[in-house]
């Protein structure tokens, strides 16, 4: 078992050099998530991209509480390592346990505050036109009182061979529905995965705070006087 002084030093620094991939990792998932779901809402997630950003900033502080052995830098470290672990392992298992019900309501939130160029780009995109099947689809206007852009060119991209008013594209919460869905499995799984190891680097950093810095024994300490009589 690393016990030692030496391997423990080794083995925090290494787990901090982690961390910060982990952190670029948490913000590349959460990046990815809102572009996959793109007009929703997600709190959730962009609590996971703060999560991202403490951690590397975290980590920083124990790579140099560790390199220098300072008992205040790993002590502080420690109190907020804990205290993000608590965070990111409550916005973790909150993306495990959203309902798609709930998830539609993200949605839904944030088509109604997104701009008009966004929808746009959205429905040309997915090909897909308004946000549920109640939102009026005119295929000439803009309907559901201008809320969305119109959509008669994406539903002749649909219906090529029909007129727009017998054929119309999915509405947009059709569409989006798995992206939502695995983005927010994706960013759950991964934040409550690296969350627990969050507590090895507690228990770890506290083993090596009490550790003595053999630099810094008496030469006594480290070269006992013997027993024999010369």
């Amino acid at each position: 078992m690393c016990g030692g002084f030496t391997c423990s030093k080794n083995a925090l620094i290494a787990l901090n050099i982690l961390y910060v991939l982990v952190g670029f990792l948490l913000i590349g998932v959460g990046v990815y998530s809102r572009a996959a779901s793109i007009v929703t809402n997600l709190p959730i997630i962009g609590g996971i991209l703060v999560c991202g950003v403490i951690l590397i900033l975290i980590s920083v502080l124990g790579l140099i509480g560790a390199n220098k052995h300072h008992q205040v830098m790993l002590f502080f470290y420690m109190i907020i390592l804990f205290l993000l672990f608590l965070v990111q392992f409550s916005i973790a298992c909150s993306c495990l346990a959203v309902s798609s019900d709930r998830q539609q309501q993200f949605a839904k939130q944030g088509w109604s505050l997104a701009p008009i160029e966004l929808k746009k780009e959205v429905q040309d995109k997915f090909l897909c036109c308004g946000f549920n099947a109640s939102t009026p689809m005119d295929g000439g206007g803009d309907g559901d009182n201008g809320s969305h852009p119109s959509c008669r060119q994406v539903n002749q991209v649909c219906c090529p061979a029909t007129s727009p008013t017998d054929c119309q594209c999915p509405p947009c919460s059709v569409k989006l529905e798995n992206n939502i869905d695995y983005a927010f499995r994706l960013t759950g799984s991964i934040g409550l995965f690296f969350s627990f190891t969050e507590i090895i680097a507690i228990f770890l950093t506290r083993h090596y705070r009490n550790l003595q810095d053999p630099d810094h024994l008496p030469a006594r300490a480290i070269f006992p006087r013997s027993n024999y009589v010369y």
